[in-house]
């Protein structure tokens, strides 16, 4: 049966029937809608797990009971889970352990660009690539059968254009493999004796793939002329395909760690120019290079950002660029910001208000950073602001203490921010955190978390509750506000700076898009009240603009918070009676 997939829904698919039992995985775009769309199908548990470490290890543990198992992460979730995948080259797997890490080139939804090849290099374990849904499909199934051949943990690189586009694939039936588990304290037990003897073997599993990569079908010549000669993957197959045609021969690479040898020189030796045409790092041409062979890339192509089919063009200089088609009107800036409603916002506003030094964290909230709140002055990775709070007070003593703050949001204090607020409170700084409890995983797209007291299908789950936890860490003052009232934060955050002991301020107020959430009706401005002083345009609400000198209320947007209302010094917002 042929069907329209999206890769990610493709690679899902691609897991059913390669009869995968048990999934775990951390959301973080654009990998997400994998984890999404595998639990919808009954005959695999699926589950989200705290963070990508605990989700790489939990998938070990099913694949050491005999079950096919996926993990799956965006490209900074690998650097989490980077511990247990090297270690796992060293120990192998009992049934099949698919990891997927999806790479963000464009940083559409991400703090940087990273190229996840590395990690495989590193790591010493094959990585595959696909370049459309029906590669998501297919290579999710081959995976599975090189990582019980080889005895190894298997990777698979989507990126932003593949796991987000669609094309055909053609479905098929679910086959479900099962082994038992054998005791093998030599292989499992990576204590100094057993992981010597074990990195031979990873060496010589290396040399294995990379014979297996010679005659592989998914590494394939498409041989046209002998004048140009491109080798690549990949989204970039797609765009020199579109740019080239049948004007040059291309060698579409499906693994690309190990990368084979004797195909490229064979390749290599037929055409008359040969170029790279790869993402991000050279790394592809790095090999190609170690090979004795004349080949251009990353000299022509930069590093950074998408390609696409006209820079391709553009830079190889084998047409002009499609200039397209330019509307009559420009279209205006359409700057990221928070939802009309969004509970962070009256926090943010407090902080600014008192002019605090705020270290932000992973969310939909680092939007704190924009204007006209401008508040977050770092953003780094996932559960950093509380460490870097720590630090920052430890060197600044009283300069700091009474003005900095770690902003956090739940799923992420859940990730990786109890160990930075264990360090606080263990290592005794006088650093105030805010825990921006929005009772959601919000920036991935509404995903549950050990907070929530839901589990992946929306069924009952454990909840952890956040102010005992942070008082078993040894944290002593712990309180919680409502972000709406604004007098209470400001109270809140006014009192805790100036505490002589580590705090937390849990600011708990649920993300205003969640579907189980009632907004009371929306205000409206009184123009004969309204002066036009722009005071309830500081905390950047959509829902509020100014026209004719008057604030006015998109009644479309506005849930009814009433925090602009707090900010009006005559009172003009008001509801229908």
């Amino acid at each position: 049966m042929k069907e329209l997939m999206l890769g990610n829904k493709a690679l899902a698919r691609g897991l059913w029937e390669a009869g995968v039992k048990f999934v775990s995985s951390y959301p973080g775009t654009p990998s997400t809608e994998i984890t999404e769309e595998a639990v919808k199908f009954d005959e695999i548990y699926c589950e989200w797990a705290p963070n990508e470490k605990v989700a790489m290890e939990s998938a070990f543990g099913a694949s050491l009971a005999g079950r096919r198992a996926f993990c799956g992460q965006k490209h900074v979730g690998l650097n989490v889970a980077a511990d247990p995948l090297y270690t796992l080259s060293y120990t192998g797997i009992n049934a099949g352990l698919v990891v997927v890490v999806a790479d963000d080139a464009g940083m559409h939804s991400s703090q940087n660009e990273q190229d996840s090849r590395h990690h495989a290099i590193a790591a010493k374990v094959p990585m595959l690539e696909p370049s459309d849904s029906a590669e998501a499909l297919n290579f999710a199934k081959l995976a599975y059968e090189i990582s019980e051949q080889f005895d190894t943990p298997v990777l698979i690189k989507m990126c932003t254009r593949v796991a987000h586009s669609q094309s055909v694939v053609e479905t098929g039936e679910r086959v479900e493999p099962l082994k038992t588990y054998e005791k093998n304290i030599a292989k499992y037990v990576m204590m100094p004796g057993n992981a010597k003897k074990r990195h031979p073997i990873v060496e010589e599993r290396t040399k294995k793939l990379i014979e297996y990569a010679e005659t592989s079908p998914i590494n394939r010549v498409e041989f046209f002329t002998d004048e140009l000669g491109i080798i690549t993957s990949s989204t970039c197959y797609q765009y020199v395909k579109e740019v080239f045609g049948e004007s040059a021969s291309v060698l579409k690479l499906g693994m690309i760690n190990p990368l084979p040898v004797e195909l490229i020189k064979n390749f290599a030796a037929r055409v008359k120019k040969l170029v790279v045409v790869e993402e991000l790092d050279p790394i592809i041409e790095t090999h190609v290079k170690s090979l004795g062979l004349q080949v251009s890339g990353s000299e022509i192509l930069p590093r950074i950002d998408e390609f696409s089919q006209n820079l391709i063009a553009e830079k190889l200089g084998v047409r002009e660029t499609g200039k397209g088609i330019s509307l009559e009107d420009q279209i205006p800036a359409r700057p990221p910001v928070m939802c009309a409603g969004c509970p962070h916002r009256g926090l943010f506003y407090s902080l600014k208000k008192r002019k605090c030094t705020v270290l932000g964290d992973i969310g939909c909230y680092t939007l704190g950073a924009v204007p006209p709140l401008s508040t977050i002055e770092l953003t780094l990775c996932m559960g950093a602001s509380i460490g870097a709070t720590h630090g920052f007070n430890k060197m600044l003593g009283s300069q700091s203490e009474g003005k900095t703050v770690a902003v956090i949001g739940d799923s992420t204090f859940m990730h990786s921010g109890m160990t930075g607020l264990a360090n606080v409170a263990y290592n005794q700084s006088n650093s105030t955190v805010i825990i921006l409890d929005n009772s959601i995983t919000g920036m991935t797209g509404h995903q549950q978390n050990p907070s929530t007291g839901l589990n992946i299908k929306g069924d009952p789950a454990g909840k952890i509750d956040l102010e005992a936890l942070c008082r078993a860490m040894g944290i002593n003052r712990v309180r919680v506000v409502d972000p709406y009232n604004l007098k209470e934060c400001d109270a809140a955050i006014k009192e805790e700076l100036a505490a002589a002991e580590p705090s937390v301020i849990i600011s708990r107020r649920p993300c205003a898009l969640l579907k189980t959430v009632k907004h009371k009706p929306p205000l409206f401005v009184d123009k004969n009240k309204c002066i036009g002083c722009k005071s309830c345009m500081k905390i950047g609400c959509p829902a509020i603009s100014m026209k004719d000198g008057k604030a006015v209320v998109d009644q479309t947007q506005c849930v009814g918070c009433e925090v602009c209302s707090q900010l009006c010094p005559k009172k003009a917002f008001a509801r229908e009676a």
